[in-house]
């Protein structure tokens, strides 16, 4: 959820994050961002007695963590109690209903698997990128330019304003803020309903892909501004370069794995055959990998700004960059 939720279930990708989103993505409760319809009652008697009652806290799993939620209504349908949940800290458009396997206990034995489990996801996220940072993998990306000797200090040490990994590997004090507008929010609620409860796939390759959009985006502000500014185009080969390196890592659900491993081959990049719907999960996941970049405070704002202008581009181009469909899993 949000900028803080994790997209997937230990299958990244999922949901997005509340108020923002993830949240897998992320990473994104994606079955509640509409008011769920009036339930029926199924046709055999009822239970003694829901597990939950109307008002109770509770613990509830939403992808691969577990979040703080009150139990706002309880009804009988489709042969079993199902419960309208809010989470707790987290936007109105998140609450959904859940079946009882996906609560538990407001108890101190839970909390304290709730803190194990967040903890264990977040660690296991951040590992399983960084793996792949170091793994050279073949693509048709542009090879970065050589240094010069003369001008960089030496492998590990600290350069004004430059954006280099903690040399530690400890994240940055200095938070990165990643609003998504509404209408993206439930772009991502309705992906992961998609893919994880209709076991449904984004029909590859995509035609906008993400190079495609991003390209549009870089037509888009020469046209808007005249000129580009240099740190629209290094965002954007940020976007493209984090995307490529995160997608596998962190960015799908785990039935999309196999897709993934059938689509991209040698020589190819992943920006060239996903689009929109797996790159908007990366706005999830960017607040948390970008905890790990050193960035002065002038640099950190203006990339928001930026990340924020390009959303709301995806934004307006919403019906031409987004599938409104997604196929049934092969």
């Amino acid at each position: 959820m949000g900028s803080s939720k994790e997209m997937g279930d230990g299958e990244e990708g999922g949901k997005a994050g509340k108020g923002e989103s993830a949240g897998d993505g992320g990473e994104g409760n994606v079955a509640a961002a509409s008011s769920p319809g009036n339930p029926s009652a199924g046709s055999d008697s009822k239970p003694r007695r829901a597990e939950y009652e109307e008002g109770e806290k509770v613990l509830a799993f939403h992808g691969p963590r577990i979040y703080e939620s009150k139990v706002q209504k309880v009804e009988y349908r489709d042969k079993e109690w199902k419960y309208y949940v809010h989470y707790l800290g987290w936007n109105k458009s998140w609450d959904e209903w859940v079946e009882s396997r996906r609560l538990l206990k407001f108890t101190e034995e839970n909390v304290e698997k709730q803190k194990i489990l967040n903890k264990n996801g977040r660690a296991k996220s951040m590992k399983s990128f960084r793996s792949t940072q170091s793994k050279p993998k073949a693509s048709n990306e542009p090879k970065p330019e050589k240094e010069d000797p003369k001008t960089n200090s030496s492998r590990g040490k600290k350069r004004k304003g430059n954006t280099d990994v903690e040399e530690d590997g400890k994240p940055s004090e200095k938070l990165v803020t990643i609003q998504l507008p509404l209408a993206l929010k439930k772009q991502l609620i309705d992906d992961w309903d998609y893919v994880t409860q209709q076991k449904k796939l984004v029909k590859l390759p995509r035609s906008p892909n993400v190079d495609d959009i991003l390209k549009k985006y870089l037509e888009h502000r020469a046209k808007k501004d005249g000129m580009i500014a240099d740190s629209v185009g290094e965002i954007l080969k940020g976007i493209r370069c984090y995307f490529d390196k995160a997608l596998f890592a962190m960015l799908l659900y785990k039935n999309e794995r196999e897709q993934y491993n059938d689509a991209i081959k040698e020589q190819v990049s992943p920006s060239s055959i996903y689009g929109a719907e797996h790159l908007l999960r990366l706005f999830v996941k960017l607040p948390e990998l970008l905890t790990y970049v050193r960035m002065e405070d002038e640099a950190l704002s203006k990339m928001q700004q930026r990340l924020s202008e390009f959303l709301k581009f995806l934004q307006k181009n919403q019906s031409s960059f987004f599938l409104s469909a997604y196929e049934p899993a092969k």
